[in-house]
């Protein structure tokens, strides 16, 4: 059975603005799928629309058989718990540690005065810390996080969406602020955790060949539309034109020779 299945989502912004456009796809559990496209094609829309941070205009999106739009309240936070999010701009709070940080991954959790005084249990710390040291970042711990490299907040990133034990981790362009050498640190990372925890991954990227590198799938977007839907070694020069428009010239390196090894 789909863990996500999205079913005709329609993203309006006023009457001008059509940034999803019928979008109809699934997603089963313990898929990598990498979602690639041009800026503003609708990518941040799409994984917005799936753990409600934006409300879609029409269609149904549907996790663990429990439709998303139809959610309020505990229900909706309950949804959230069960969805990690990673930010292109990683999202954290500078002035406060790194466990502190993760720590935050528990709120949806916590009632509102737990919250506030952030009151964690002594298995949520340790928790936190067994992930900090699996993402090599156990001498960080206790570092403000203004005090981190880009590579090493976005691990604090991902730390900070498993602490959550979710089913899913939605990555919204997570390397697109980052130099190659994190930038492969952190989809090395993201493959790992895919393959030896089985949650499901759905990242948005701006480069192609990077999406042929790591995924098991690629769904292309233009436009809000899905233009591609299928295996990487599948994709051809053609669709990366027809997902890339003027932009695809520069993307088309004999990606596939590059990768086939």
């Amino acid at each position: 059975m789909s863990l996500l299945e999205l079913d005709q989502v329609t993203k309006r912004y006023g009457a001008e603005t059509l940034a999803l456009d019928s979008i109809t796809f699934s997603v089963q559990p313990g898929e990598f799928v990498a979602i690639i496209g041009p800026s503003g094609a609708g990518k941040s829309t799409l994984l917005r629309s799936i753990n409600r941070l934006i409300d879609i205009t029409s269609g149904d999106i549907r996790f663990d058989s429990v439709s998303v739009p139809q959610l309020r309240g505990q229900a909706l936070r309950r949804h959230r718990t069960q969805i990690g999010m990673i930010f292109q701009h990683y999202n954290l709070v500078n002035r406060l540690s790194v466990i502190e940080n993760v720590l935050h991954g528990r709120l949806g959790y916590k009632n509102t005065f737990q919250g506030i005084l952030g009151l964690y249990s002594e298995q949520e710390k340790r928790e936190a810390m067994r992930i900090l040291e699996t993402l090599g970042l156990s001498e960080q711990m206790y570092k403000r996080c203004d005090q981190l490299s880009g590579g090493q907040k976005q691990r604090v990133g991902i730390a900070r969406a498993l602490v959550q034990q979710p089913k899913m981790l939605l990555c919204d362009e997570p390397i697109a602020s980052l130099d190659p050498s994190s930038a492969k640190v952190i989809m090395d990372t993201l493959q790992e955790i895919n393959r030896s925890t089985g949650i499901t991954v759905l990242v948005n990227l701006h480069q192609v060949d990077v999406a042929l590198h790591y995924a098991e799938r690629i769904i292309g977007v233009n436009r809000g539309r899905v233009i591609y839907d299928g295996p990487p070694h599948a994709l051809s020069n053609a669709q990366i034109y027809q997902i890339y428009g003027s932009e695809a010239g520069e993307l088309i390196l004999d990606l596939k020779e590059r990768y086939a090894a």
